[in-house]
């Protein structure tokens, strides 16, 4: 039962038991505030005494007052209490706090699932100043965290909306078994068509199940692991050289994908006419015209970006955020020069790492 509900029905069954007596209490002749003191008198056990005299009927009234009110009134006082002392409401102040800075999120990454895999995500993500809401089912893995977290099963619908399904920019499943991964693929898919949706197979024979259920990608860690291990024994340099591009926080150059709206002023032009590595300072490493289609080579002059397409770049953070300026819906962006370092990013432009 919830502190508010808990609360609730304590303070309920008080104030009617202690109506219950004052009313009793006026029949039998007491004016309202001696009706009141008689009343909280007999339900608190002090035994003053009579305010007027004891007759028969008033002495039967006082003991079923006693018998019905006494039991409850602390029961419920035990409750409200206990309620206090062990912290029931100051984990529903914080909760309420938690929910609030939540609802004012916009753009973050929810993780659903704490473990090994989950918390490794989470830090790579707030080390490149991503937003993340963490849910789990198990108090343990998440009480501890500063991030905004929720307790709960992230494969039920008002779950995922409480953690900001609707304004969130992606989603990461890493739940305990395969099945529970795909429910809750099922789940987030049917409340945002439009959401990315990254889910954790445990087994090769799942990844093509969870796509099928409409994750956006489907990863492996085993074999992924055991590919770049592979990787790092035939070419080493190549291997490091993506690695440190891809995941060290420290270091200023990137490879980030710069996504084309409908709106950008970038759309339906071709990549010669923009001229965009001379405009930038960034290097162009490949184009994707759509969602379903494979990456093209490095683009020729007359590629065309179409809305939708996404561009795969590498330079620094300067140069990507001014890459990711240019694309911005916004028209006066355009052609403005070259973003100051640490600038802020467009938040119309998808920015995560290749």
């Amino acid at each position: 039962m919830s502190i508010v509900r808990r609360m609730s029905l304590a303070i309920g069954s008080l104030l009617v038991i202690t109506v219950y007596g004052v009313v009793g209490y006026m029949i039998l002749g007491y004016n309202l505030l001696d009706a009141i003191y008689q009343a909280v008198m007999t339900l608190t056990t002090v035994g003053y005494g009579e305010v007027l005299e004891a007759t028969p009927v008033r002495k039967a009234f006082s003991t079923s007052l006693m018998i019905l009110g006494v039991g409850i009134a602390l029961y419920n006082l035990t409750v409200m209490v206990g309620t206090v002392t062990e912290g029931d409401v100051r984990k529903y102040f914080e909760r309420r706090r938690m929910d609030k800075r939540i609802s004012g999120m916009s753009g973050h990454v929810i993780i659903c699932g704490h473990g090994r895999v989950g918390r490794s995500a989470r830090e790579h993500l707030k080390n490149i100043g991503s937003q993340v809401v963490v849910v789990d089912n198990v108090p343990d893995r998440v009480m501890h965290l500063e991030d905004p977290h929720l307790i709960g099963d992230c494969t039920r619908d008002e779950v995922l909306r409480a953690a900001g399904i609707d304004r969130a920019r992606a989603l990461i499943a890493t739940l305990e078994t395969d099945a529970d991964t795909v429910y809750l693929t099922l789940s987030a898919r049917a409340l945002r068509p439009d959401l990315v949706i990254i889910a954790r197979a445990r087994t090769v024979d799942s990844k093509e199940k969870l796509v099928l259920a409409g994750a956006t990608r489907a990863v492996n860690p085993q074999l992924i692991g055991g590919r770049r291990m592979a990787a790092f024994a035939l070419n080493a340099h190549v291997a490091e050289f993506l690695d440190v591009v891809m995941h060290d926080e420290e270091l200023d150059f990137r490879i980030e994908q710069i996504r084309i709206p409908v709106d950008s002023p970038l759309a339906g032009r071709s990549l010669g006419e923009l001229d965009l590595e001379q405009s930038s300072g960034a290097r162009l490493l490949a184009h994707r015209p759509g969602p379903r289609m494979p990456f093209a080579p490095h683009p020729s002059s007359d590629t065309v970006l179409e809305p939708g397409s996404v561009l795969i770049a590498f330079g620094t953070m300067a140069q990507i955020e001014h890459l990711m300026d240019q694309a911005s819906p916004d028209p006066g962006t355009l052609g403005a020069g070259p973003a100051a370092p640490g600038g802020p990013v467009s938040p119309i432009i998808a920015r995560t790492s290749a």
